[in-house]
């Protein structure tokens, strides 16, 4: 898309690795300036200055743990004093806990679960949307999971979290509308960080429940997270898009 996202400023939490550091690396090269949050600050620091470096964007850092909102209004401010305005909210942040059956997940793993994965991204797309819509426009990305509609036993919580995230998507979409655009990426299994505590053979069973006969690789969560952030998507709000290699 060369510089379709030229000027814009986009913020991408858990951004500094596995899909949320491709997505920053692809903003950028595509024009962006971007905001970098994890909890993770030295991982964060490390992506922000690749993204100098590389191609020549503004890139700030931010430590910001979602799942408390008083760091997501923190993370709002830095990037309004930084950049004036925020064009692009991705939503990428999340965690899952393993647990041996449902009965011993305890409070707190569900607690930090749902946090993470839906309580932090209601509260920044409230903040970020609302000041989006006050600004005239803006596009909010959340990256949901399979697991939203397909939910497996050792990730109950998580999937109810994910199913949740895609329902706050369209009630988003119909509260910051027109102005805003606020759409979901559903994503299967990937090759990212997490994969790598994956048995040897699962990345291969995962790949064979698919149509394209493999899990994903980082670089194609990239197409689908530029045409949402993008003008490309003008006419699209509501929308869930399934990246998962046509799950069977």
């Amino acid at each position: 898309m060369g510089k379709a996202l030229s000027g814009k400023v986009i913020v991408v939490t858990g951004g500094s690795r596995g899909l949320g550091r491709e997505m920053v690396l692809a903003f950028a090269e595509a024009g962006a300036d971007v905001v970098i949050a994890s909890r993770k600050l030295d991982a964060c620091d490390a992506l922000a200055t690749s993204v100098r470096e590389k191609f020549g964007r503004r890139a700030l850092p931010v430590a910001c743990n979602v799942g408390e909102w008083g760091q997501c209004e923190a993370l709002t401010e830095a990037a309004y004093a930084e950049f004036g305005r925020v064009d692009v909210l991705v939503n990428n942040a999340g965690m899952s806990l393993l647990y041996p059956s449902l009965d011993q997940v305890t409070e707190a793993m569900f607690d930090k679960i749902i946090a993470t994965n839906l309580k932090g991204p209601f509260r920044l797309s409230a903040l970020i949307g609302a000041r989006m819509a006050a600004a005239g426009g803006g596009s909010i990305i959340n990256i949901s999971s399979i697991e939203a509609v397909r939910p497996e036993p050792l990730a109950v919580p998580y999937a109810a979290a994910k199913a949740g995230l895609e329902t706050l998507s369209g009630g988003l979409a119909q509260t910051y509308g027109p102005g805003v655009r606020v759409n979901t990426i559903r994503c299967g299994a990937f090759d990212t960080d997490i994969a790598k505590a994956w048995p040897p053979e699962m990345k291969e069973e995962l790949g064979r429940h698919t149509v394209l006969g493999r899990i994903g690789a980082p670089a194609d969560i990239v197409g689908a997270a530029l045409f949402f952030a993008s003008d490309a998507s003008a006419y699209c709000t509501g929308a869930t898009l399934a990246l998962d290699g046509g799950i069977r």
